[in-house]
């Protein structure tokens, strides 16, 4: 004696053939995937190494009076070594008052400068970062990817385009 089929037998059976069937189609239209790597951007990129260029003649002459500052500085202390025992008081005194000084004014002008160069920096690349995601967005819409990424834990050799992009961004 056979036994009638459910209805909702039949619903599981025609769910698990149409999902099935649908993993089978999403695996025969495989996904186009690539990978940036923004490090290598900031590294190679001609707009990067023009970016850091002009930051390097932009912070040259506030480098240059720090190594004068410095120098004043070493000048002062190998002064106060040598003919400290020698001087008088007040001239020692005076000569350790100006050191000190000299000290809190590089200290100072060392911060001041770190913390400018470091946000001109950011600011720079940040541009860059910009150009390259606009280069990154044309390449897969005219190589027809369907995701890109910029970080990865790991990635394929074969899937990095990071060498067009850069040419790229070179060519512009």
């Amino acid at each position: 004696m056979t036994r009638p089929v459910s209805k909702k037998v039949v619903s599981l059976i025609a769910g698990a053939c149409f999902l099935a069937n649908a993993g089978w189609a999403v695996a025969n239209d495989a996904i186009k995937m690539g990978f940036v790597s923004i490090e290598r951007i900031l590294r190679e990129a001609a707009p990067a190494k023009k970016a850091l260029q002009k930051l390097e003649k932009e912070f040259a002459a506030r480098d240059a009076e720090l190594q004068k500052l410095t120098k004043q500085g070493k000048d002062l202390q190998t002064a106060l070594e040598k003919d400290g025992v020698t001087m008088s008081e007040s001239d020692r005194r005076n000569k350790e008052g100006d050191l000190a000084r000299i000290n809190r004014d590089l200290q100072r002008m060392q911060r001041e400068f770190r913390e400018d160069l470091n946000m001109r920096k950011n600011e720079e690349l940040a541009q860059v970062i910009e150009r390259a995601n606009k280069v990154v967005q044309q390449i897969a819409e005219q190589e027809k990817y369907d995701l890109i990424l910029q970080e990865a834990v790991f990635r394929s050799p074969r899937i990095d385009i990071t060498d067009k992009v850069i040419k790229a961004l070179g060519d512009k």
